[in-house]
């Protein structure tokens, strides 16, 4: 049987632009990255477009633990982006949690 990193968390996080959009969603996305990377516990934060749909626009991250990453999801930037930005700019998203299994 594998094992599993079981304290930390993966985030997956994927956002499909409205057409016409995706330039503005990612400007917004990526203000979010320099004071995430700056979080405590924040181990990943990378921001990525998919090659085969442009408007696909994921953040793939990893978190020390599921506190550090409810902490992260409550910060005022992370708010206002969810409450303000992503309405405007955003058709379709999903945001998945995983545990890691190890080599």
């Amino acid at each position: 049987m594998h094992s599993k990193n079981t304290a930390q968390v993966v985030c997956v996080a994927e956002f499909r632009a409205f057409e016409g959009k995706t330039e503005e969603l990612i400007e917004a996305l990526h203000v979010l990255i320099k004071p995430t990377l700056a979080e405590q516990g924040c181990i990943r934060y990378e921001l990525n477009q998919r090659v085969d749909d442009e408007r696909r626009i994921t953040f793939i991250e990893k978190w020390n633990d599921k506190e550090v990453f409810d902490r992260h999801c409550a910060t005022s930037y992370v708010k206002h982006y969810f409450d303000v930005a992503r309405p405007q700019l955003v058709e379709w998203f999903e945001v998945k949690l995983y545990q890691e299994i190890l080599p």
